[in-house]
């Protein structure tokens, strides 16, 4: 019973199926299977299709209920931490894994990987860069990648894509680089929604920020 509780939740929330068929198939259901279950413990966490059954979460990862976030958190990192080695090892033999080799959407999934490792963001970002020139990767997948690149260097983001808290936890975006021309810049990276959109999507009320004003805020 365990085991076909488990089997359900991937499917209900399995990768969607290539729009073609792929050259190398062996590579596209590894980077399926590895994407598949870094989204796995996330929806655990924030998917409320899954957070409204705790009970059949806990009995899946054989915990008790008050436990089960920490069990998910423990699964997830361990999880993390392997499919980052396969992808590295991934991108080392093939270069970014595009759509040529491996068809759309798996195109994405070491994309998904790389983004949980923000230590190695600028080790792989010229790859991605250069792949989704190429049309081997959604534009819109490597601008959100160098947003977050360069929050994380305390610069201002470029697309408009990554918010951040404040030390009150409440969640602005983060400062934009000519944040007058940002919705621009979105449509022809490949965004479907403007920053404003997407703020909200985050369940943030936008507001153009500078750096500075991320500085002064209240301690």
């Amino acid at each position: 019973m365990k085991n076909l509780l488990y089997v359900a939740l991937l499917s209900g929330l399995a990768w969607p199926a290539a729009a073609q068929i792929s050259p190398n198939l062996r590579l596209k259901h590894e980077l399926d299977s590895l994407c598949e279950v870094d989204q796995l413990y996330r929806a655990m966490l924030f998917d409320p299709r899954l957070t409204r059954r705790p009970d059949s979460l806990a009995k899946v990862l054989g915990v008790a209920k008050d436990q089960l976030n920490q069990a998910i958190m423990t699964h997830m990192v361990r999880t993390d931490a392997t499919n980052l080695a396969r992808v590295q090892a991934i991108l080392t033999q093939y270069g970014y894994p595009g759509r040529s080799l491996v068809g759309i959407p798996t195109n994405e999934a070491a994309w998904y990987v790389i983004q949980h490792a923000p230590a190695l963001i600028p080790q792989y970002l010229p790859l991605m860069k250069a792949a989704a020139e190429a049309g081997e990767l959604p534009f819109s997948r490597y601008a959100t990648m160098l947003d977050r690149q360069l929050m994380f260097e305390g610069k201002e983001q470029v697309y408009g894509t990554q918010a951040r808290s404040d030390p009150h936890n409440t969640y602005f975006i983060w400062p934009i680089q000519q944040p007058a021309q940002v919705n621009q810049r979105r449509k022809q990276a490949g965004f479907t929604t403007t920053v404003e959109e997407n703020a909200a999507r985050l369940h943030v009320i936008y507001k153009a920020l500078t750096l500075a004003d991320v500085a002064n805020m209240p301690q």
